[in-house]
């Protein structure tokens, strides 16, 4: 699939579910309303949908949330998937805060998923329970030395927020080292109704790779996950450390990704509105030419990028849905 600007489309990212056991500060709402069971997709629904896409070239599919193994059911959608890596599907991902990954780290494996990456934005455990106001440390940290056993290659992610975690990254950078994980900071965006100020969360990551510049020696390397992070060899530890960067730098050119959410809506650009809804298609028995139609008229709708501002004089956020309902 090819979009109006040139870019193949070989990416997608599939949220099974906006509910998730953390309320992370950054993400939404203390008091959230989760969506009617009856508007999302059935797993096979998914799993369809998700056909769809692998026969019309996409290659890998990253599974999100919210934190999508609250979602009952769910590894079948892993082995269903798991099962066409290598007919059609090169990889097979998840991105989870970690606290159901004791429970199915070892089945994800056996699945075929190989890299999972786990939201941790501190390892101070006070620290962590104000971000995520309902998380544990020890329960995430479990997560990910579970996933690990389990032979999966871990990444951790987290979100750079001024004043709360940006003196954590030094000690996560050496901690991620001594273990084997790469790590990746990212740039909190403009997504959903939050209790708080967006602006007073943002905090550029320019400045904090110049901070730890101080401290480590960062060195270029051209290693892509198929996302948008830029990576560097961090030379004191052999690990790698990401930088995404959606406000500071837009990476939308060489964007390759689209994302379906619980509901079968795809959005073609994180930061835009413009959607298809694919749920009347699948619920309406619309057959599979039909369906494939579908999906590469939206793709011919992709816009060149988004256009996140964060500044203190607006009131509202660039996109009003949250992330756990695009998916992380």
């Amino acid at each position: 699939m090819i979009d109006p600007f040139g870019r193949t489309i070989s990416y997608l990212r599939v949220s099974v579910t906006d509910r998730c056991d953390f309320r992370c500060v950054y993400c939404m709402a203390e008091d959230m309303t989760f969506l009617p069971k009856p508007e999302l997709l059935s797993l096979e629904e998914m799993a369809r949908l998700c056909g769809a896409f692998i026969r019309l070239g996409t290659d890998k599919i990253r599974i999100t949330g919210g934190e999508p193994l609250v979602r009952r059911g769910v590894l079948t959608l892993f082995q269903g998937l798991g099962a066409r890596i290598g007919n059609g599907l090169s990889e097979l991902t998840l991105t989870s805060n970690g606290s159901q990954l004791p429970r199915f780290a070892a089945d994800l494996h056996a699945a075929g998923v190989r890299r999972v990456n786990v939201s941790l934005d501190t390892l101070d455990p006070a620290l962590f329970a104000s971000i995520t106001r309902w998380g544990k440390l020890e329960k995430t940290l479990d997560g990910i030395f579970a996933a690990k056993a389990a032979g999966l290659a871990v990444k951790i992610n987290a979100v750079a927020l001024k004043g709360v975690n940006e003196d954590q990254f030094d000690g996560m950078l050496a901690w991620c080292g001594e273990h084997g994980f790469d790590l990746c900071l990212i740039e909190t965006m403009p997504l959903g109704e939050i209790d708080g100020e967006r602006a007073d969360q943002y905090l550029p990551l320019s400045q904090v790779r110049a901070r730890l510049r101080k401290t480590w020696t960062l060195v270029d390397t051209d290693y892509q996950t198929g996302g948008p992070a830029r990576y560097f060899t961090v030379a004191e530890t052999g690990g790698r450390i990401g930088f995404i960067t959606p406000m500071t730098h837009n990476f939308c050119e060489s964007c390759n990704r689209v994302r379906l959410t619980c509901t079968g809506t795809l959005y073609m650009c994180l930061g835009q509105d413009d959607a298809a809804d694919f749920r009347p298609l699948l619920r309406g028995g619309a057959s599979d030419e039909a369906l494939d139609a579908a999906i590469v008229a939206a793709i011919a709708r992709k816009p060149k990028g988004h256009d996140f501002v964060i500044d203190r004089r607006e009131t509202a956020p660039s996109v009003t849905r949250h992330m756990s309902v695009t998916g992380g």
